[in-house]
């Protein structure tokens, strides 16, 4: 349509003997614009507007003729076709002034705060300031009125209520902040799982392992658009299997909340065990502590239907663990989550017990037992035992791993990791301090699973055929193939009007019009055949314009020339 009317704006204006129109109208008549337009349908928008703005062009416009409300409100006076924009044919085109000023005239002010339409239900604050003047109106009820900043999770809560309005808080620069510095990392709430997984890539160990798990989470289009404060939010408000949660809360993160005019600071466990927050509590931020690299270990897990997939966690865990230069235990963490329970847990028994010990086969199995009573899924919970497996075997793969990197002495060698339970002063003897292997012991619960590349194309560099003779220049193509003896050439004729009868297609006198050998046209086509150019699911297109051309450059026929 745009072509058809910019084709017949061209053409009326190239017209000499027509006057010159009044400023701001072409030279183009009502009756020529519509018919330039008339063979075209459009679905989406109504036929009649677009009708009715080609026809505002033509200096012969009847007011009167058109929907005013294409243009201005209903109702609006005075209703003057001098208010329209002018038309200029030798400017750029621009979107016009009235109709910003229309867009601005549909937009609600509440206490001072521009917020969209009762009738879109979105509303889209620039500052905390205003997201609070929109907590205080009148119409905010936390039943119908959902915060949100991607709004992912609906994908994960299906069967929640529908509300009547939302709000989005990307839009607020603060929410949305990265600060790097030596003391560690903070992460506005915001900020997308897929950005924070770019900015803790380029960070120490810790930073690098919390990365390398949040890229196991969900799917890269998720990733790009859930925010990590979202993610922490519905792991504080619903019973929701978060792999955020988890890490974070292994690396000693805290949170920053509002709450009304108050900003508080609290470490992730704290946040999660507090009661579900409402809609008018705020995460600002997240900051993740640096760790350095010194005596520090962390390693994360998770165990889910399909591995490399976004199938939520069975069980997903994460350890952080600080030694001393005596290879002592000096600070511990052991999130668990994602096992039955409503959110990530720190296993404080098991790090009580650990701290200030030096790993051997009896503390290990110590830690275990006491693991066991403290990771206990809820009522109902799938796979019950398999997940309490699954946490087992995370615990001790990273503790034997970490006995298996001491380089302390071993004054006794048990075999299978057997031992004998004994009470006194023998407990802390260096008998117990020993080397583990993780093969000896007799626990074990790993997922194992073995990979081939054989069949994995997928990333890897294909050859290109006939890379090699292009790259050379040795490569032969149709230009480069010397044309036959009396070859002859063959041009499309295009349609130069829109919504045009063919009447006859004309040469010029010239050598060019001399060498023609002959015009295809539709009725060339023979007897029984279809005059289709290319054919869609709905219908097709022809090949010639028969006998009119629709829109200004279809195809009209074919001219085959020598020479």
């Amino acid at each position: 349509m745009c072509m058809s009317i910019f084709s017949a704006l061209v053409k009326a204006d190239n017209k000499s003997d027509r006057p010159d129109p009044p400023a701001g109208f072409s030279k183009i008549t009502t009756s020529e614009a519509e018919k330039a337009v008339s063979g075209n349908l459009c679905r989406c928008t109504g036929y009649r507007p677009i009708v009715d703005t080609c026809k505002s062009f033509a200096s012969d416009v009847d007011l009167e003729d058109l929907g005013l409300n294409c243009f201005w409100k209903k109702g609006e006076e005075p209703a003057e076709v001098s208010r329209l924009p002018g038309y200029n044919s030798g400017a750029v085109c621009t979107f016009p002034e009235f109709l910003k000023s229309e867009i601005k005239s549909t937009m609600k002010q509440v206490n001072d705060v521009p917020i969209a339409a009762s009738g879109d239900g979105w509303y889209h604050p620039k500052s905390i300031e205003e997201l609070h003047r929109l907590f205080d109106s009148s119409w905010f009820d936390d039943s119908s009125v959902k915060i949100v900043a991607s709004n992912t999770g609906s994908g994960v809560y299906k069967d929640q209520d529908l509300y009547d309005k939302y709000i989005d808080i990307k839009g607020i620069p603060e929410l949305s902040v990265i600060n790097k510095n030596d003391k560690g990392i903070e992460l506005g709430s915001v900020v997308s799982i897929s950005k924070a997984i770019e900015v803790l890539s380029d960070g120490n160990l810790v930073f690098r392992k919390i990365a390398d798990h949040l890229n196991k989470v969900a799917s890269p289009f998720v990733r790009n658009t859930a925010t990590i404060g979202g993610n922490i939010m519905m792991a504080q408000r619903l019973p929701f299997e978060s792999d955020v949660a988890t890490v974070l809360l292994a690396a000693g993160s805290t949170v920053t909340v509002q709450v009304a005019s108050k900003r508080l600071c609290f470490t992730l466990e704290e946040f999660l065990e507090q009661p579900p927050c409402d809609s008018r509590t705020l995460l600002l931020s997240i900051f993740i502590p640096e760790w350095g690299s010194d005596y520090v270990t962390f390693e994360t897990f998770r165990a889910a239907p399909r591995p490399f997939g976004n199938a939520v966690s069975y069980v997903n865990s994460a350890f952080l663990a600080r030694t001393s230069g005596s290879l002592l235990i000096e600070d511990i963490c052991l999130a668990f989550g994602a096992y039955g329970v409503d959110h990530a847990i720190r296993a404080k028994k098991v790090e009580d017990f650990l701290k200030g010990k030096s790993l051997s086969s009896f503390v290990i199995l110590e830690a275990i037992k006491l693991l066991k009573d403290t990771v206990s899924p809820s009522e109902g919970t799938t796979h019950h035992e398999y997940r309490v497996s699954l946490a087992v075997s995370f615990l001790f793969s990273f503790l034997s791993s970490l006995a298996n990197s001491s380089s302390a002495p071993s004054n006794i060698d048990t075999p299978n990791g057997s031992y004998t339970h004994e009470t006194g002063s023998n407990v802390d003897s260096p008998e117990r301090h020993i080397k583990v292997d993780s093969n000896d012991l007799p626990i074990r619960s790993r997922q194992e699973m073995v990979f081939s590349d054989e069949y994995k194309p997928v990333g890897k560099p294909i050859k290109k055929v006939g890379a090699e003779i292009q790259a050379s220049g040795e490569a032969v193509y149709v230009d480069d193939i010397p044309a036959p003896k009396d070859c002859l050439y063959g041009a499309f004729i295009y349609s130069t009007h829109p919504h045009a009868h063919v009447r006859s297609i004309n040469f010029k006198s010239s050598l060019a019009s001399q060498k023609v050998i002959t015009v295809i046209t539709a009725k060339d086509i023979p007897s029984g055949g279809e005059n289709i150019g290319s054919s869609f699911l709905m219908q097709g297109e022809a090949l010639f314009a028969d006998p009119i051309a629709e829109f200004a450059g279809q195809n009209i026929g074919v001219v085959v020339m020598f020479l």
